[in-house]
């Protein structure tokens, strides 16, 4: 019995190589924003269906909660497979989730309100990373600072 630690995998293996590819898919678009809208449309579409002890309103609220449950992850799946509709979505999702406070068991108890507002704003304000520029024959991401440009 020997207390080596277990290798770790090498960028070679099939597990480094899905990890790169993953990784660079989730740069391409608003992952983070996806996840937490969706997160918030989840907690938002299932709480009406707890116990009734737990849940503020039952009836409409319950069906309005679905529905806007179901808008919140529409939206995280729309700004994660089609990132040039972010803002839209971004918006959709920002008015989906802060309407679920008064049509839903106070926006799922505030979280999934809290998740769906911070995911579409996250959504509305992400940007495509802009590649590289070739300056003089280099790479450069940044513009270099203008020269001479302080004040006297």
């Amino acid at each position: 019995m020997t207390t080596d630690p277990p290798p770790e995998p090498t960028e070679g293996t099939a597990r480094g190589r899905a990890r790169r590819a993953f990784r660079r898919w989730r740069r391409t678009r608003p992952f983070w924003a996806a996840l937490w809208t969706g997160l918030g449309g989840f907690v938002i579409f299932f709480l009406p269906m707890a116990p009734l002890g737990k849940i503020l309103q039952v009836g409409v609220g319950g069906i309005a909660g679905m529905a806007g449950g179901v808008v919140l992850m529409a939206m995280a799946l729309l700004v994660l497979l089609l990132p040039g509709q972010r803002h839209t979505a971004g918006v959709i999702a920002v008015i989906a989730g802060v309407a679920s406070f008064p049509l839903s068991n106070l926006g799922g108890l505030f979280i999934g309100m809290l998740l769906s507002v911070l995911g579409g704003s996250m959504a509305f304000a992400w940007l495509p990373e802009k590649p590289a520029r070739r300056r003089r024959g280099r790479l450069s991401r940044t513009a270099p600072a203008a020269e001479g440009s302080g004040t006297a």
